[in-house]
């Protein structure tokens, strides 16, 4: 009797459709995002970023900024951004509201990585406390950006997307381990580079004189990459700063400009 029934569950199966190669993938997504752990719906998530030009794909990033979990919002965020879907900048602009660092910082690189020009509001909020209109941040952003576990942890994580730039190695990683909002505020700097806004220019030379070596550091690199040689009378002090780093950074800004 069991050998009867063995054998037509085998008949049964025999029958079904085999699923196609194409069909087994979305399944094995669909459970990764299904699944309990918000580690794995943050794996399978940030895999749809592989999948360019898919309706599919963007709806379940889009879908995951959703999620009751910063590590997936995050990681939907940077799926979109990979995936290069433009029409969903403005549901990457709502996530840059959240108040949990990782998700603001992943929904603005994904900003940055479209080529949407309103990421810059965001890098320049950053590395000025303030947004371009000259308003405060709100008290929860604020208190984010001075949360220093917050910081230092989204600086290994989003933050050092500004290395390498001249003359910062080991060090850089250092410095992110112990320190607050520099990392970050360093990887805004090198954010800037392109924004043509003079007000830009204007907090970049301001930044230069900043209490943070590492600030001071890309915020040079920045300013020699933007080619702007009105900038320059920011960077002349920079060549008696304590820290070499910003010192040699500096004379090569300056050797760069004056050509």
């Amino acid at each position: 009797m069991t050998r009867v029934l063995l054998t037509a569950v085998a008949i049964g199966a025999a029958l079904l459709p085999a699923q196609t190669p194409v069909e087994r993938s979305w399944s094995a997504l669909n459970a990764g995002l299904d699944d309990k752990s918000a580690e794995t719906r943050a794996k399978a998530v940030r895999a749809l970023g592989l999948i360019a030009n898919n309706a599919k794909a963007q709806q379940l990033a889009e879908k995951a900024l959703a999620d009751p979990k910063p590590e997936v919002q995050a990681a939907g965020a940077e799926a979109l951004g990979q995936m290069g879907a433009k029409s969903s900048a403005n549901r990457l602009l709502e996530a840059v509201k959240s108040t949990d660092t990782s998700v603001v910082f992943a929904a603005a690189n994904a900003l940055f990585t479209l080529g949407d020009p309103r990421a810059y509001d965001i890098y320049y909020a950053v590395l000025t406390g303030e947004r371009k209109t000259g308003e405060s941040l709100v008290d929860s952003q604020m208190k984010m950006l001075k949360d220093p576990k917050a910081m230092a942890q989204i600086g290994m994580q989003a933050g050092l997307g500004f290395i390498p730039f001249a003359g910062i190695g080991m060090s850089v990683f250092k410095t992110a381990t112990k320190d607050d909002s520099s990392p970050v505020r360093a990887a805004a700097a090198q954010k800037l580079i392109r924004d043509a806004d003079p007000k830009t220019a204007t907090a970049l030379m301001d930044a230069a004189a900043d209490k943070k070596w590492l600030v001071r550091a890309a915020v040079v690199d920045a300013i020699a990459k933007r080619g702007d040689a009105s900038l320059l009378k920011a960077v002349w002090p920079l060549l008696s700063d304590e820290n070499e780093i910003v010192r040699f950074n500096a004379a090569a800004a300056i050797l760069r400009l004056t050509k």
